[in-house]
């Protein structure tokens, strides 16, 4: 059965009636550090409370096990049921772990931030890192239900809420240029949660859409990996330098240098390249980068998931809305790609 999304700002009603229609044998609530502090407070609901460190370095098989302990501890059964209350970080790890405890639990995604509202909550993916690399270790997994609120937004630093704007521009640009002029008309350090919710609704089910279609990513779905198969190498990279950089941020970055590769393979338009690059550069600035990081991350994009044998698979455009998946990439073009990418941003 599909997941069910709720977008709502009475966050506290919704969660009431999905626990009433799931009746669960025992309820949890998984936070990390940062939710436990500034969001749990304002949560109505009687629930084993377990928490988990904040931050992308603790998405990792430390934490997912003591969530296994926390449920195990807890009398946990199949029809228990357990709330991820948080950011990305929270709802993937906390899916893989419902998932995988007593071979399968339910469990609801209340996602905090506008990435995790936008991209990590909704579709099923859940996974940890491991071994140096974003999402190795996970399963497809949907929660019963999303309930998606911007009410949660004004706690966020504009690094976060700019983090889940990129999401917004991928989503827009799989969709067209009438949405992605939309966006570019918007500065994201200034959003106002209290009108964000529509413009949300409307980008949270482009991806809806695409996933009812292609739940397991075995075709329509890589078109959300725009953006994704640089930024993760990006986000990787930075990850291994001790010098970490925010999942939207790298999306942002991989988006140009995946639009640039989309010009030089599918004619993408230059002047809408431009346009992004412009905006990308403006809010997000640059992640530097130099020729001799090249080779470090075409290995890291080897190992991608959507490799199939360790070519470079990319989801690339023939413009807004006009989308091809499964494209691959020699590594000559990815390091001309780079190149320009580096050209655009002023590195």
């Amino acid at each position: 059965m599909a997941q069910r999304l709720i977008f709502t700002n009475d966050v506290n009603r919704e969660l009431a009636a999905i626990v009433d229609r799931l009746h669960p044998s025992s309820l949890f609530l998984l936070t990390d550090t940062n939710t436990s502090r500034m969001v749990r407070p304002l949560i109505d609901l009687s629930a084993t409370h377990i928490v988990i460190p904040a931050g992308d370095e603790h998405k990792n098989i430390d934490s997912l096990q003591h969530v296994w302990q926390g449920l195990q501890q807890g009398g946990a059964t199949r029809q228990s049921v357990l709330v991820n209350l948080g950011g990305g970080v929270v709802t993937d790890l906390g899916g893989l772990a419902a998932a995988t405890f007593k071979r399968g639990m339910r469990f609801v995604n209340v996602p905090t931030t506008l990435l995790g509202a936008v991209d990590a909550a909704v579709g099923g993916k859940t996974g940890i890192n491991y071994g140096g690399l974003k999402n190795e270790i996970g399963v497809f997994a949907e929660a019963t239900d999303v309930v998606i609120s911007t009410c949660f937004f004004s706690t966020l630093p504009s690094t976060e809420l700019k983090s889940g704007f990129a999401e917004m521009l991928k989503h827009a640009l799989l969709t067209g240029s009438d949405e992605f002029d939309r966006l570019l008309d918007i500065d994201p350090e200034r959003l106002s949660p209290e009108n964000l919710l529509h413009r949300l609704q409307v980008s949270v089910m482009v991806k809806q859409r695409i996933v009812e279609q292609d739940p397991h990513e075995h075709g329509l779905r890589r078109a959300l990996n725009l953006g994704h198969t640089v930024g993760h190498a990006f986000e990787s990279h930075a990850l291994a330098c001790g010098r970490p950089v925010p999942h939207g941020y790298a999306v942002a970055w991989g988006l140009v240098t995946e639009c640039v590769l989309s010009h030089m393979m599918m004619k993408f338009p230059s002047d809408t390249l431009h346009r992004l690059a412009a905006f990308v550069h403006l809010h997000y600035g640059h992640f530097g980068i130099t020729c001799d990081d090249y080779d470090t991350l075409l290995t890291i994009m080897r190992h991608d998931k959507k490799s199939r044998q360790g070519e470079i698979n990319c989801t690339l455009l023939a413009g807004c809305g006009d989308v091809r998946t499964g494209i691959t990439v020699a590594p000559d073009d990815m390091c001309v790609a780079f190149d320009i990418y580096r050209d655009l941003m002023g590195i």
